[in-house]
């Protein structure tokens, strides 16, 4: 018999009907989870086994094994470096966002001197008046099989013609084939530079990519056509035809087509105009390349291998190839703050060139380096001369522009070494010093870097004037510690240095890198009287209809003035001394006031001289584009003599201007030359020393005519004296 509880007790104990609902709702919850949790590892147990036993099937064993390993790890790792890579690429594609990127900065430019003489012409125009059906089919022939067999059949990269160059660069034990495609050079001369890196060759093959997947095959190859560079300055394949051979491009023989074609690979090595028999050579293998790539056959080519191609002479013109590039940049830069010369691209430029002293600048760095470039290990030179408001007249980039377009007259920076020092002694002067105050040359140290004096010896007390026209190293970096470098930089940079000055302790002798053209524009500094001077190639800019859109006098801020008279005085006198007295004597020039500073950097790897005259403010630089030193040339030596030469000559039959500050009566070698009239003008701009346009045309003619008599008097001594009135008339 069960005992029965106590009805007071079940009351008590029996919990409320509302927890055993929530109890049961917790436990069903629970129950839920661990049957999904148990079903869920028996359903991946069971896949995991199921995939094991299928994989099980193909397992590799020795070398298989390997090889799958390595197949899986390059995927992975090439997975991996295709987005790292591409990250890379990202700031290529930037360019193209731009809705007109296929004109971007191009320009048809035709450019004048300031007489208004036709100089040259640069810049293209996309979408000309030749399509690519009129461009002769010799010329895509010779295009496609010397630059890109594959060209039609490949998406932009050319694995297969990649491989090929590699194995037969690694035959021939050098590079002979190029393995960038077609679209991957037209890539190049659209978005990016020549630069070569790694970074470049990566943004160059994803472009290839883009361009094809948004432009067809034919669009491709006619940009490639208009903008492949050609040498000479010209852009395109029509530019070209015109340029070398004086005809249409619709017009080219199989010859010249396949000596156009040779251009691309090297255009100042190959082009004719600079080396004929090079171009010929070029010419012949492009032809083979037609043949190779079944193009053509050897019966179709043979007339054009017997009789190659002949250019058009152009040893005489003597275009200002550096100057006319520098130009162009200019006006792209003027484009982008003037809106209408933005959107009219076909313009006429007047520029500050005077073609009389661009020749004579020419004539003056080729005659000293013929004369001392290989006794002194001196490879290049460059050279800019301004009339003081910062005009440019003559610009020299380099030796030869055939064989180098780089200008380094705009584009390399270089260290000025001690033609820096007059940036620093302007400081002092406006800081408190005097030409007359004295500073101990002794040795200075900073740290554990001290300065030593060119002669090795030290003079003791001297005036800033001495220190300055002996070059003394000590003096400079003294006056930095008085009233620190970063005063100096702001002088600098007041006067016109553009590119960015490093503060090191080094920076008072010339350390921190410029260029020629801003040294030349900071001297014109003094030579003015204290204004700023920039340096500028453009006057006046007309569109096609003769609009003027822009002209420097009427869009130009005046100028400002930088450095008080008094001090521009006090330095003007001092630099005088340089040419007068100092390291400078071999700039001098009869009758002229000249005033300038050498500079040569350590293990002589740079050389200057920048100087200037009431009339125009030059600088010169000798050097080497790989940096290495040369035969002890100094700045008063190569760059002096350079300067001297090409000075003599802008000097003669113009009214000199006077130097502010100077007095040419108190100086014992003018005084004693016989008097020169000075103008009281400061800048004075050089007249014309060539013929003009309709003179030489004349002369042309007269000279045609004169041939034409002489042919008919020739005809005429000829025929025999019984032969009939038929046969003279015949003859004549």
């Amino acid at each position: 018999m069960t005992d029965k509880p106590h009805p007071q007790e079940t009351e008590a104990t029996k919990p409320p009907r509302k927890r055993h609902r929530i109890r049961r709702f917790f436990l069903a919850i629970d129950a839920i989870v661990d049957t999904a949790l148990w079903r869920s590892g028996a359903a991946i147990r069971r896949t995991v086994e199921g995939y094991d036993a299928f994989l099980r099937r193909f397992r590799a064993k020795g070398i298989w094994r390997g090889l799958a390993e390595l197949s899986s790890d390059g995927l992975t790792f090439g997975l991996i470096g295709f987005i790292v890579v591409l990250a890379f690429a990202q700031p290529a594609f930037e360019a193209t966002r731009y809705a007109d990127w296929k004109t971007t900065d191009d320009f048809a430019v035709t450019f004048l001197d300031r007489f208004g003489n036709e100089i040259g012409r640069r810049g293209i125009v996309l979408n000309d008046s030749v399509p690519l059906e009129e461009i002769p089919d010799s010329l895509i022939k010779a295009t496609l099989s010397t630059e890109d067999r594959r060209f039609f059949f490949h998406f932009g990269i050319d694995f297969v013609g990649t491989f090929r160059a590699m194995v037969e660069n690694a035959r021939a034990g050098g590079v002979v084939q190029g393995g960038s495609t077609l679209t991957q050079q037209l890539a190049k001369n659209l978005f990016l530079t020549n630069e070569r890196s790694l970074s470049r060759k990566i943004k160059e093959a994803y472009l290839a990519l883009w361009l094809e997947a948004n432009l067809t095959k034919q669009e491709i190859l006619k940009l490639y056509l208009d903008r492949a560079y050609m040498g000479g300055g010209v852009f395109g394949v029509t530019a070209a035809a015109e340029f070398y051979f004086n005809k249409n491009v619709r017009e080219l023989t199989l010859a010249e087509s396949a000596m156009l074609a040779g251009l691309y690979k090297a255009p100042g090595k190959y082009a004719p105009h600079i080396n004929l028999p090079a171009a010929r050579a070029r010419a012949n293998e492009v032809l083979t390349n037609m043949v190779q790539a079944s193009l053509l056959t050897e019966g179709q080519v043979i007339g054009a291998r017997r009789n190659p191609a002949l250019a058009v002479d152009r040893s005489q013109d003597q275009l200002p190839e550096y100057f006319l590039d520098w130009a162009l940049d200019e006006v792209k830069k003027l484009a982008r703050r003037n809106p209408a010369l933005a959107r009219d691209r076909i313009v006429t430029v007047r520029t500050t060139l005077d073609p009389a002293l661009q020749r004579q600048a020419d004539l003056a760095v080729e005659t000293i380096l013929r004369e001392n470039g290989k006794l002194r290990d001196a490879g290049e030179a460059a050279l800019v001369s301004m009339i003081p408001d910062g005009a440019v007249v003559a610009m020299v980039g380099g030796r030869s522009y055939g064989e180098s377009q780089f200008n380094r007259a705009v584009n390399a920076l270089r260290q000025p070494g001690s033609s820096f020092k007059p940036f620093v002694y302007m400081t002092a002067f406006m800081n408190g010093y005097e030409p007359t105050s004295i500073v101990p040359d002794r040795p200075v140290w900073i740290g554990n870097w001290s300065p030593k004096n060119y002669n090795r010896s030290y003079r003791g007390p001297v005036s800033l004037k001495l220190a300055l026209t002996k070059s003394i190293n000590t003096i400079p970096v003294r006056l930095s510690l008085d009233f620190g470098r970063e005063k100096i930089i702001e002088t600098a940079y007041a006067m016109g240095l553009t590119h960015e000055l490093e503060n090191s302790i080094s920076l008072p002798i010339g350390s921190s890198e410029v260029s020629v053209v801003d040294m030349a524009a900071s001297y014109a500094t003094f030579a003015n009287g204290g204004f700023k001077a920039p340096a500028y190639a453009i006057l006046e800019v007309k569109n096609s209809d003769g609009v003027v859109l822009y002209q420097r006098e009427r869009d130009e801020p005046d100028t400002i003035r930088v450095l008080p008279e008094d001090k521009v005085h006090q330095m003007n006198d001092i630099l005088v001394n340089v040419v007068e007295a100092g390291t400078a004597r071999r700039a001098r020039i009869d009758g002229v006031v000249a005033a300038g500073k050498t500079g040569t950097t350590n293990a002589y790897r740079d050389a200057w001289f920048v100087g200037y005259t009431g009339n125009f403010a030059t600088a010169v630089w000798y050097g080497n584009d790989d940096f290495s030193s040369t035969r002890r040339v100094t700045g008063g030596s190569l760059p002096a003599m350079t300067w001297q030469l090409y000075n003599d000559y802008a000097h003669k039959g113009i009214e000199l201007a006077r130097m502010p500050g100077v007095d040419a009566e108190n100086l014992p070698r003018l005084a004693r030359a016989q008097p020169t009239k000075l103008a009281a003008t400061q800048v004075v701009k050089s007249q014309p020393r060539v013929l003009k346009r309709r003179t030489q045309q004349l002369l042309e003619q007269i000279g045609a005519d004169m041939r034409t008599l002489l042919e008919q008097k020739s005809a005429k001594a000829s025929v025999p004296e019984n032969s009939n009135s038929t046969d003279v008339a015949a003859a004549q």
